[in-house]
């Protein structure tokens, strides 16, 4: 019911009705595995450095369905930036503009679930750039790893016990392999493999 009238909310407010299907309610099985590098971490001045993201279908990690490109920063890039996720200012001269690179999230996330890790921060990004463009902010449901994570581990430690959840412990609690970090999509690929991990769903030859 709330999730209905959230819906008719978004509806009436969204300025362009070639985006209406992000409204709809989605009865399909997929589900978008997404990651955004920044350039730091506060919302309001912070930039978007990159963007991964990995649909998830069923029991299967979909690779040839990605997003995976570097977004024009309109602000120069900072030395400690460059050292943390090593994308230099060449990296960037010919990457997409950012107004391009919200619409080609837009286009591949549609109106499927978000899976994320720290979700809500890179939610925060995309939607300084989506709600001018929609009028409304990501109307997608949101699934955080972490919390799933902690359901999942909190059984397992006396009571009162602390639970880590930083990404990294989380990867090697749930023995996945190691990839880059500071890399938007392999970020989006470990998530996805958290998530089906903890649905006790998967395997290595589970993508394709």
């Amino acid at each position: 019911m709330l999730q209905a009238i959230a819906r008719a909310w978004y509806r009436r407010r969204l300025k362009d009705p070639a985006f209406a299907h992000l409204c709809a309610p989605y009865h399909g099985d997929e589900l978008v595995s997404i990651d955004c590098e920044t350039t730091g971490l506060d919302v309001r001045r912070d930039q978007i450095l990159s963007v991964g993201a990995v649909k998830v279908k069923g029991d299967t990690i979909l690779t040839s369905q990605r997003l995976d490109f570097l977004v024009k920063p309109k602000e120069p890039v900072s030395e400690r930036t460059i050292l943390i996720h090593h994308i230099r200012p060449i990296d960037l001269a010919n990457a997409v503009p950012v107004e391009e690179a919200i619409r080609r999230v837009l286009d591949f996330v549609g109106p499927r679930p978000l899976i994320g890790y720290f979700l809500e921060f890179d939610v925060a990004m995309l939607n300084k750039h989506v709600k001018p463009l929609l009028g409304i902010p990501l109307p997608n449901r949101k699934i955080e790893v972490s919390r799933l994570y902690y359901d999942w581990r909190a059984p397992q430690v006396p009571p009162g016990g602390n639970i880590d959840l930083k990404f990294e412990t989380i990867r090697r609690r749930l023995d996945l392999p190691r990839r880059a970090t500071h890399d938007a999509f392999n970020d989006a690929l470990l998530t996805a493999m958290m998530y089906l991990r903890l649905q006790g769903d998967w395997k290595p030859k589970g993508q394709g």
